[in-house]
């Protein structure tokens, strides 16, 4: 009797070496090589768009997970209880490591090439992936009533326990910087042209150093959005594993630059997406979307560190706004 991934794989015109178990995956080796068969949460008209799209960019010479089609010419696959899969290629290596300012260069590099190479994209980008152009607008005001929200439950409790105590003596501060920014967004006008094909969750777990090159993976959340955003998504993360280094925060930007030359309208919305107290929100998320009764010892820490760290975030954020790196 067969496993479910070698019913699955016989859908397709390749030979089966061997099947083993990866990380939410499963790792094939096969007569094309190195594959992985991944679920796959979207539509079938959204994976087909992630096939053409990425066919498109190895034409432009980036090395992404190409799709594997059937033997019917599908995209996707379905088990028996409606699960869908996709095959897509593999790469081996490491990771981009967030201690290594090379690693971390390159990662951005690689992005802009990326974004450049979308913009050659001469298919049809369907409604399902547009964001609209007030996205970031209202994604700050959603998270703004949340921080609320969690602010006033919290406030309204009689017994706190210490994370809440220090999410409560700290919010406002916070708030106010997110509302700020907020504000500011209602007067900025975005132009169509800072819109494009974007990765969707860059960060570094999606740069692998293959043998075979550098490869860009995790492509499933692409979204057609401000491309800047990327780039904002992985400068943040960089950033708070680095203590809000100001000298890697510029040269990211600098090396992103250089590949895909930054527009004065693009650097004000990579401050804006900066100068969002991200990670305050997400734990206030987190909490209202956990228990809420439980603490977890490693929230107050989480916690602890934003607040210890948010004068060298302020200090970073001054410098793109003064030298015009930023928001000008």
């Amino acid at each position: 009797m067969y496993s479910r991934p070698e019913e699955l794989l016989e859908k397709y015109s390749i030979t089966v070496k061997s099947i083993s178990k990866g990380r939410e995956c499963y790792l094939c080796d096969t007569s094309l090589g190195a594959m992985a068969l991944r679920e796959y949460k979207g539509s079938k008209e959204r994976a087909a768009f992630l096939e053409e799209m990425l066919r498109h960019l190895k034409t432009c010479g980036l090395l992404v997970e190409g799709i594997v089609q059937t033997k019917e010419g599908d995209v996707l696959v379905v088990d028996e209880e409606e699960r869908k899969f996709l095959l897509c290629e593999n790469y081996y290596g490491a990771e981009c490591d967030t201690q290594n300012k090379e690693d971390m260069y390159m990662a951005v590099k690689v992005l802009a090439s990326l974004h450049n190479a979308s913009a050659n994209f001469q298919g049809v980008y369907p409604e399902m992936i547009r964001r609209n152009q007030n996205s970031l607008l209202d994604i700050c005001e959603r998270h703004n009533r949340e921080i609320k929200q969690v602010r006033n439950y919290i406030k309204n409790k009689k017994k706190k326990n210490s994370f809440e105590r220090l999410f409560v003596s700290q919010c406002e501060p916070f708030l106010k910087k997110a509302v700020s920014i907020t504000d500011a967004l209602k007067n900025v006008e975005c132009e169509p042209e800072l819109y494009g094909f974007c990765h969707g969750d860059y960060n570094q777990h999606s740069i692998v150093f293959a043998k075979q090159g550098i490869a860009i993976v995790g492509l499933e959340r692409f979204t057609y959005d401000l491309q800047i955003r990327d780039l904002a998504n992985f400068i943040r993360k960089m950033m708070e594993k680095n203590n809000w280094d100001v000298e890697l925060g510029r040269g990211l930007i600098k090396e992103y630059n250089e590949i895909h030359c930054l527009k004065e309208q693009e650097t004000k919305y990579l401050y804006f997406f900066l100068a969002y107290p991200e990670k305050f929100w997400k734990l206030a998320n987190h909490y209202n979307s956990a228990h809420k009764a439980w603490l977890s010892e490693r929230n107050v820490e989480k916690l602890e560190r934003i607040i210890l760290q948010e004068e060298k975030r302020e200090a970073f954020l001054a410098l793109l706004f003064c030298e015009g790196i930023g928001y000008t």
